[in-house]
């Protein structure tokens, strides 16, 4: 079953699912999700990029998160899956939230992981842990994400919250 690690900004989450990936024995693919759209992120990506092995397939992934899962899917694979707030970006735009495609993709991201033959590493950001945002397209995004984590973790077998670089976990696989 897929494994979802969460945490807030810097917290180390994406760090402890690629040391996970580093350790598993087949092939792994990195799905990456984020929209690069300013310089400053531009540097952030390539910073990542560095840090990974060389060996690790990379698979751009757009709005249809769930075909990519399924493209990369392999019984003794490992899909890595960095990150879903990143993913949830794609769905806000200038003129708002794509809600009616966000829910359809959103559905067949959970029926992709729930039908994954291989091992799945899900990063997400825990957000809503401080004050309510000021805008309502913020506090659109905070609740969207939040329902998201809510819903992979249902989906997930293993669930670790990383804070200061520690992984606490959640749900145990098999428990």
């Amino acid at each position: 079953m897929p494994h979802l690690i969460t945490g807030g900004a810097r917290s180390g989450k994406s760090r402890h699912a690629e040391d996970l990936a580093r350790r598993h024995g087949g092939p792994v693919c990195y799905l990456a999700t984020a929209e690069v759209r300013d310089a400053e992120f531009a540097r952030r990506v390539a910073l990542h990029r560095a840090q990974r092995p060389a060996h690790w397939r990379v698979a751009e992934a757009g709005r249809g998160l769930a075909a990519i899962i399924a493209a990369h899917d392999a019984p003794d694979g490992l899909l890595l899956i960095d990150c879903l707030g990143m993913w949830l970006m794609r769905f806000f735009g200038e003129a708002g939230f794509d809600a009616a495609e966000y829910e359809s993709e959103c559905d067949a991201l959970l029926a992709a992981l729930d039908g994954a033959s291989g091992e799945v590493l899900l990063v997400s950001n825990e957000v809503g842990w401080g004050v309510v945002a000021g805008d309502a397209e913020t506090r659109r995004f905070v609740d969207e994400l939040g329902r998201l984590n809510q819903l992979a973790a249902s989906h997930c077998g293993q669930v670790t919250l990383v804070a200061c670089g520690l992984p606490l976990v959640l749900k145990e696989a098999g428990a």
